[in-house]
C-alpha cells in the first residue's frame, strides 16, 4: 500500500508499505529519518516517540498506514530550518543531559510537547511528561535541567519582544 502524510510540515508518501510495518520503520527506513530509535519495539522505552496529529506516541507501536493523511512529528523537525539546534535541543546540550543519546529524541519530543501545552511546568509536571521515557545514563536530573533551561529561555525571549 502507499501511504500518504505529512512529516514535520512536509508532504511525504511511502510505496509499498507492508500492512503491519510501523510507522518506525517507515521514517527511518524508508523516509531517511533515523532520528526516532528503535529500541525495545514494545511501547516501554519512549525512544521512537513522535506526534501523531500533535499526540504523542510510540512510533513502534503505530501502523504506517494509521498515518494515512495525518500529521507526523519527529525529532527532526525540532531542528531550525538551517539545521541550527532547535531551543530545546540547546537546553539539553548546555544541560548535559545528552548521554548515549539512545533516549534522546523521545525525550525531546515528549518535552516539547509538553513546553507547548505548558511553557512553565512543575517538576512535576516534567516528570509526569516524561514518564514513558526511560533513560538509562542519566538518572533524569539533568533532563530536568534541561527541561527547566528551555522553558526559561523561551520565557525570557518571550519577554524581551513584549512592548
Amino acid at each position: 500500500m502507499r501511504v500518504n502524510f505529512t512529516v514535520n510540515g512536509r508532504p511525504q508518501e511511502a510505496d509499498d508499505v507492508w500492512e503491519g510495518e510501523s510507522l518506525l520503520y517507515v521514517l527511518r527506513e524508508r523516509l531517511g529519518l533515523p532520528g526516532s530509535k528503535n529500541a525495545c519495539e514494545q511501547g516501554e522505552c519512549g525512544s521512537c516517540t513522535v506526534r501523531l496529529d500533535g499526540v504523542l506516541v510510540c512510533s513502534c507501536l503505530v501502523a504506517a498506514g494509521q498515518a494515512e493523511g495525518r500529521q507526523v512529528d519527529t525529532v527532526e523537525g525540532l531542528t531550525g530550518e538551517n539545521g541550527e539546534l532547535g531551543t530545546l535541543q540547546q537546553a539539553f546540550v548546555d544541560a548535559g543531559a545528552v548521554q548515549c543519546g539512545f533516549c534522546t529524541p523521545g525525550l525531546l519530543v515528549a518535552a516539547d510537547e509538553l513546553l507547548e501545552r505548558n511553557p512553565e511546568p512543575s517538576d512535576g509536571d516534567i516528570r509526569e511528561a516524561l514518564s514513558g521515557n526511560l533513560c538509562r545514563c542519566t538518572g533524569y536530573e539533568k533532563i530536568l535541567d534541561a527541561v527547566r533551561l528551555a522553558a526559561a529561555r523561551a520565557e525570557a525571549a518571550e519577554e524581551a519582544v513584549r512592548p
